[in-house]
């Protein structure tokens, strides 16, 4: 390849001659990855396709701006550009070298590197760069265990990873033009949230999805796109027809508890596929598995495992029901926002609770191996059996692991109910969500 065609795709990338677009800045992101890069590590973001991960980069790289940098200072390359030809480390090495012929950094340069599991070979030339002190580096890619793996191989105690989901209720607000900075705000705009968190919930919290009109053809190309790009392509999978009606399967029952033979009746899918493309879905952020709490393994191993997607969007586009379960999609959010808090305290674990009567709730919190938190959700409460049944599981829990507190996440119901020695707190979503609950 040419210096000059180098240079020409690389100028499309840079903010050398022209501004680029950074969208709308995520804040708390932002200044995690500031954080992070004060270690001196190279800094890996990774997540699902489209959830916002190319724009925070070039948020950071903006922000460096205002730090002294020099534009000429920091390279930016998208690996998923189709101009270039299949890229490996001698490569990607020429095109680093072309970069510093033609730009001349003051310094020492600042690499960000858009999507690398592209690259063939990838974590070797880092690995170089990082030992021989030639960059500063950021990384991208959306798929958790090649990352992990290449990175844990070569790069072990050399890395800090920032991992980005989908929008927060708190930034799909802010996206809509909703800005909170305190109680009172939530006071007076308390409408205007309550109305958004319908859409939050049906059409999903990609970010691109968030500021178009139109919504569903975007989810079906992110749907192709994951498949296509992240799981054929990648897998190198020939049965691209069973694997998409497994991921159909799946959007379709969003918060549902699964086990690999039963579906192996339903897809005439074997299990053992089913299995293993499970765990690909798993790998590119596709889909998460939960596990039931128990306090024997064997027992936890055995169970079924709770699914649930990585967007409500994604699940209700998909999806063949003719209309929203909002029960489900509530639920998938709940599991999403304790996922976000997760990330942030490594030491939490997310597991669902049942006991052999079938009474189940649905998020058990693990944290330094005690259970924490018991939480339900029930959408609605109008139904008298309902709200019985809902309650039952949860004082059923909460006797079993010692707990005195259980919370209910609901739409709109808000109290708290003594009962016994157990305290049963009653939250509407959209205020759990901006994590305003009291304890």
């Amino acid at each position: 390849m040419e210096k000059n065609e180098i240079i020409s795709i690389l100028n499309d990338w840079n903010f050398w001659k022209e501004e680029l677009d950074t969208g709308f800045p995520r804040q708390d992101y932002l200044q995690r990855l500031k954080d992070l890069a004060k270690t001196g590590q190279i800094v890996v973001v990774t997540g699902p396709r489209r959830a916002g991960k190319s724009y925070l980069m070039r948020q950071a790289a903006k922000d460096l701006f205002g730090q002294g940098i020099r534009r000429e200072d920091i390279l930016m390359i998208n690996f998923e550009d189709p101009r270039w030809p299949k890229i490996d480390s001698a490569l990607l090495q020429k095109i680093f070298e072309t970069y510093l012929e033609f730009l001349r950094p003051a310094i020492k340069p600042i690499l960000f590197l858009d999507e690398i599991q592209e690259v063939k070979e990838w974590e070797k030339w880092v690995l170089s760069i990082q030992e021989r002190d030639k960059a500063r580096l950021f990384l991208s890619g959306s798929n958790a265990k090649l990352l992990s793996r290449e990175l844990g191989t070569l790069l072990t105690g050399r890395h800090v990873k920032l991992t980005v989901l989908p929008l927060s209720f708190e930034e799909y607000l802010f996206f809509n033009g909703i800005i909170l900075k305190d109680s009172l705000d939530i006071v007076q705009k308390r409408i205007a949230i309550q109305s958004h968190l319908r859409s939050y919930l049906k059409e999903g919290a990609f970010p691109l999805v968030t500021l178009a009109e139109e919504k569903k053809p975007i989810l079906f190309n992110y749907f192709e796109d994951i498949v296509t790009k992240d799981l054929v392509r990648r897998f190198k999978i020939r049965k691209t027809e069973q694997l998409k009606s497994l991921a159909k399967f799946y959007l379709n029952h969003p918060a549902s508890q699964i086990t690999f033979n039963s579906i192996e009746k339903f897809l005439k899918i074997t299990a053992d596929t089913i299995e293993k493309f499970s765990g690909y879905f798993e790998e590119v952020y596709l889909f998460f598995f939960v596990k039931r709490y128990t306090r024997k393994p064997k027992e936890e191993e055995k169970s079924p495992r709770k699914l649930y997607p990585v967007d409500s969007g994604l699940a209700n586009a998909v999806g063949t029901s003719p209309t929203p379960n909002w029960g489900r999609l509530a639920e998938t959010v709940v599991f999403l926002e304790l996922t976000r808090r997760r990330l942030q305290n490594p030491d939490q674990e997310i597991f669902y609770w049942k006991d052999p009567q079938h009474r189940e709730v649905d998020f058990c919190i693990r944290e330094e191996r005690n259970i924490t938190q018991l939480i339900q959700v029930c959408w609605n409460l109008n139904h008298p059996k309902t709200k019985e049944r809902e309650l039952k599981s949860l004082l059923k829990a909460l006797n079993e692991l010692n707990l005195k507190k259980g919370l209910i996440i609901t739409e709109e119901e808000e109290k708290t109910e003594n009962i016994g020695d157990k305290e049963v707190q009653y939250e509407p979503l959209w205020k759990w969500l901006l994590d305003l609950f009291v304890e």
